[in-house]
């Protein structure tokens, strides 16, 4: 089995479409994949289908139903807030331990193929009153892929994210540069700017619509795995 942790420098950055693109490439290869995005804030079942789960049944090939996202994500919430505003609008929260378990099977399931489970938000993003999405990552200890956007502002972004991960002394498997389409900046500027600091495996990903459309890139990206 092979496992790995999609996290990302902060929201909407492009981790479901990172995500779902990885899945469709090796399902293509004919390999066996799961995925899991057990914490979903802003979250509408009328429109499940667009959501990030249902971007990702739909890359898994299966059909976007109640008990498939319950599935994949336990744990929803309507509030497009940070994980624990929203749980809280709710009067929830997310039971921690239950949520590292989860994982854990998941990845024991998965033995003949690969894992994919997909943060929220940004590296830092609180879970409860005392855990982050860094805590979640430290106590699965997976392989990370960071996600991160060209936009103005991104290199910082994205060293800080790579610093706090390389002090929790969790492993950057692919730094995957999504061209934000701002044209604020070049984007073979930014590229080779993070590649020079960053010191990791960096693969780039074009501005486009729909994973389908950036077959090649994802093929490219999924074989540094």
């Amino acid at each position: 089995m092979t496992a790995y942790f999609v996290t990302s420098t902060g929201t909407d950055i492009g981790k479901t479409f990172v995500t779902a693109g990885l899945i469709r490439a090796l399902r293509d290869a004919g390999r066996k994949v799961e995925a899991l995005k057990p914490v979903v804030s802003g979250f509408d079942i009328a429109t499940s289908a667009l959501s990030d789960p249902g971007v990702l049944l739909e890359a898994l090939g299966e059909k976007v139903t109640p008990e498939a996202i319950e599935r994949i994500s336990p744990w929803r919430f309507a509030a497009p807030l940070s994980p624990d505003m929203a749980a809280a609008r709710e009067e929830r929260f997310i039971p921690f331990n239950e949520l590292v378990e989860l994982c854990e099977d998941a990845a024991k399931a998965a033995a003949a193929g690969t894992l994919f489970i997909e943060g929220v938000g940004g590296v830092m993003v609180p879970l409860d009153a005392r855990r982050t999405v860094l805590d979640w990552m430290r106590a699965l200890n997976l392989p990370l892929i960071v996600v991160t956007g060209s936009y103005l502002g991104t290199i910082s972004h994205t060293l800080t994210a790579l610093e706090v991960v390389a002090r929790a002394r969790l492993k950057v498997a692919a730094l995957v540069i999504n061209d934000s389409g701002d044209g604020a900046v070049p984007m073979d500027e930014t590229v080779a700017t993070l590649r020079r600091f960053a010191g990791v495996p960096t693969a780039t990903l074009p501005r486009v619509k729909a994973p389908v459309a950036a077959r090649a890139a994802f093929e490219k990206l999924a074989g540094m795995l």
